[in-house]
């Protein structure tokens, strides 16, 4: 009976070693023959709500989180009948330090003043990170808002998820300018603002054997962003 228990044992282990094995193999990049960046379609199914604005303190804009109603199952029976009892979450979006974070579709923003309400984006994305630079608007006035998100549905699995790549963006407070920092196909590690130089410093890793993954055989680029310039473009440099 030991022995028999001893393999159920081995049996199990066995195939949760497979499982990690599968999960840590699944590509993160799909490569076809144009390598050209895929355009996932909203889930239609889903059901679309707005957590309460959000204003930036010094600022004139109400920022609109917008992102899909989440189920949670609680596994318990109805009192009448067997369906399953689920608890709704309203909350889509947590707030920081002048920071937004959640699974969110999109961003809406409105200027205080107005009714009028616009959206970020015109396409489809998954925004993780949501984060207003106080310290540059305090020194050089231009409100700037950095983005880390998916825009693409690089692993072809039909749907914009964090199994894909993470991106930099920026735009304006007002959320016009939107604008990808970050080259296609290239996945964003971190970022970090140095206020002394009103940069934004940000890595990214290039799938260069193109095997689906990130990996140490592949190529860190280092780039910057002059924040206080009207125009961003990444600028790279070399510390090693």
């Amino acid at each position: 009976m030991k022995k028999y228990l001893k393999y159920i044992a081995l049996a199990i282990v066995g195939t949760l070693i497979i499982s990690c094995r599968e999960e840590v193999k699944k590509p993160k990049v799909t490569y076809d023959v144009s390598n050209k960046v895929s355009i996932a379609k909203t889930d239609s199914t889903q059901i679309e709500i707005a957590d309460l604005p959000i204003q930036m303190e010094g600022t004139e804009y109400l920022i609109h989180p917008v992102g899909d109603l989440r189920v949670f199952e609680k596994g318990t029976k109805a009192r009448y009948g067997s369906s399953t009892v689920n608890d709704v979450s309203f909350t889509i979006s947590n707030l920081g330090e002048y920071e937004i974070t959640g699974y969110l579709q999109n961003l809406k923003f409105q200027k205080t003043d107005s009714d009028s309400i616009r959206p970020l984006s015109d396409k489809p994305v998954l925004i993780l990170t949501a984060t207003y630079l106080k310290p540059i608007a305090d020194k050089t006035l231009n409100q700037v808002m950095v983005y880390t998100l998916a825009d693409a549905d690089t692993n072809k699995d039909g749907k914009i998820d964090t199994g894909d790549i993470k991106t930099l963006y920026l735009s304006n407070i007002s959320g016009e300018n939107f604008t990808k920092i970050s080259e296609d196909f290239q996945e964003l590690v971190d970022w970090n603002l140095i206020e002394s130089k009103n940069r934004l410093y940000f890595r990214t890793i290039e799938d260069t054997n193109q095997n689906g993954q990130f990996d140490k055989n592949d190529v860190l680029h280092y780039n910057y962003i002059d924040l206080a310039s009207k125009k961003w473009e990444a600028v790279s440099y070399k510390p090693i």
